[in-house]
């Protein structure tokens, strides 16, 4: 039998040698799977692309072609069109994209928080410059839902984190933020993260609630808190020769179903968190699901300056002026 590692060589290589005689068929891949949020969005791209154009688009959930870092190197080569990473995985390209970790940074409203991101000058024109300097064409970013702690032990305060091994990306920002949370951050690739959570190398992990029910990471844990801190951010990338080298007509394509795409996936997810909540205590009826107070969470908030602070000292040259703007970006769209 083939080795996981020797069956993605073997796509690899079907789609570099195959490349020619599927011109018009656009690749696309992400880091979920088709039931799952980005996946919903990938085929929602892929139906407008095919209700309005002559290409089709294929679409390469996760574990298809190998891990995040290897999809994004494989659309930055030109081997895929389309990916949709989180700039967790981007960071160490795009530093400036870590900002999407400092904790209590974004509004837990989501009507707010989609309307940012559709509006937000920081992420439809200072950061596409950036991914274009690493081959990438910024399409859109989305979010994806709250993200909350599963861990194996009660959290009410970050005391409760001291000596937890917790899974984190492999994002410096990511890291310190869970050390200011307390915990030892552990990175980890997600392939592995059941399997450690299963034998006790590690004690938690984070993601939104469809995505712990979906992966069924509660069966190797016991309790879900929500902290508030953060909503997972996912981002929509061409390859940028790719998408330079497009006609007008399918730039126009590509950019309708984007959008499109983007409506569709906030309108999809009302009601979603919830709803994954309910299918986990049906499930797994022992688990304990905490939302904390705003006194609970308070020292948690406490950390965020200094992660903030980090930021700034390793988020890039633009750190303080994305910084800056994605507050002025949160500002006009609260105040509305």
């Amino acid at each position: 039998m083939l080795s996981k590692k020797h069956a993605v060589c073997g796509v690899l290589a079907l789609l570099m040698t195959s490349s020619a005689a599927v011109a018009d068929t656009w690749r696309y891949a992400f880091e979920e799977a088709m039931d799952e949020v980005q996946g919903k969005f990938a085929q929602k791209f892929k139906e407008e692309v095919e209700a309005n154009s002559d290409h089709s688009v294929q679409l390469f959930p996760f574990g298809t072609l190998g891990e995040s870092d290897s999809i994004l190197e494989q659309t930055q080569s030109g081997i895929l069109q389309f990916v949709d990473q989180s700039p967790g995985f981007t960071g160490s390209l795009i530093p400036e994209a870590q900002v999407f970790f400092v904790p209590y940074l974004l509004p837990q409203d989501e009507e707010v928080l989609a309307t940012f991101f559709k509006e937000s000058k920081a992420i439809n024109e200072m950061f596409p410059p950036l991914y274009a300097e690493q081959g990438l064409e910024l399409l859109t970013m989305f979010p994806e839902g709250e993200v909350m702690m599963t861990t194996t032990e009660p959290v009410t305060g970050p005391a409760d984190l001291d000596e937890v091994k917790f899974r984190v990306m492999t994002n410096p920002l990511l890291v310190e933020s869970y050390q200011a949370f307390g915990a030892t951050p552990t990175p980890l690739p997600w392939g592995e993260v059941y399997g450690a959570l299963q034998t006790g190398i590690i004690q938690g992990q984070e993601n939104p609630a469809f995505f712990i029910e979906s992966t069924k990471m509660y069966e190797v844990t016991d309790h879900i808190t929500r902290t508030g801190h953060n909503n997972f951010t996912t981002a929509v990338m061409a390859n940028k020769d790719f998408y330079d080298g497009l006609s007008d007509a399918d730039k126009t394509v590509v950019d309708n179903a984007i959008d499109a795409a983007f409506d569709y996936i906030i309108e999809y997810q009302k009601g979603l968190t919830e709803e994954a909540l309910d299918k986990i205590k049906e499930a797994k009826p022992s688990i304990t699901i905490t939302s904390l107070s705003e006194e609970e969470r308070q020292p948690f908030m406490d950390t965020a300056a200094s992660v903030e602070e980090e930021f700034l000292e390793i988020g890039g040259d633009q750190a303080q002026a994305i910084l800056d703007q994605l507050k002025a970006d949160l500002e006009a769209v609260q105040s509305n």
